[in-house]
């Protein structure tokens, strides 16, 4: 079995038989940033699909899992997002539009304003995390439960020793 990653270190090693050593590297780290492509492609597909865009599923994730009353702020949101707070304030914008989430004040601090879902996409996040777990066994499929535990093992590592550590 041979794929593009192969292609491209056999490119490298008839050219460079110099760094033939070093390819190792390549070869796991290729992998993954092809993978992360296919992935972020599926997901915007699956997103389309149901007319939401992927930054919109992550916010609506994040809310649901965060437990009930399913509110944050957009400070804690920005993290788990992954993006800045001006993102945050255009991708919340839009889902109010759309009735995905609604502004609410802190009952206990007025001047606090948190993100909740609404009771709609509190149902349409149900079905959307079951069809989100689907897809995602469906990626994973070729692989058995074993191999799967430990390449997780193994990028967890790889995130923690580079800083990846937590959401918040």
């Amino acid at each position: 079995m041979s794929d593009a990653v192969d292609a491209i270190v056999g490119q490298w090693t008839a050219e460079r038989p110099d760094l033939t050593e070093g390819l190792w590297a390549v070869e796991v780290l290729a992998r993954i940033q092809r993978m992360n492509r296919i992935i972020e492609k599926q997901l915007k597909a699956f997103a389309a699909e149901r007319d939401l865009e992927v930054g919109e599923v992550d916010i609506l994730f994040t809310l649901r899992r965060s437990g009930p009353p399913y509110a944050l702020t957009a400070g804690a949101l920005i993290p788990a997002a992954m993006v800045t707070s001006g993102a945050i304030t255009n991708r919340i914008d839009r889902m109010e539009a759309k009735g995905l989430v609604e502004r609410v004040r802190d009952g206990q601090d007025r001047r606090s304003v948190r993100i909740r879902l609404t009771e709609r996409s509190l149902k349409i996040t149900e079905a959307l995390m079951a069809d989100h777990l689907r897809h995602y066994a469906e990626l994973l499929a070729p692989l058995d439960p074993a191999t799967c535990a430990t390449v997780a093992d193994a990028l967890r590592t790889l995130l923690e020793v580079n800083g990846d550590t937590s959401i918040t």
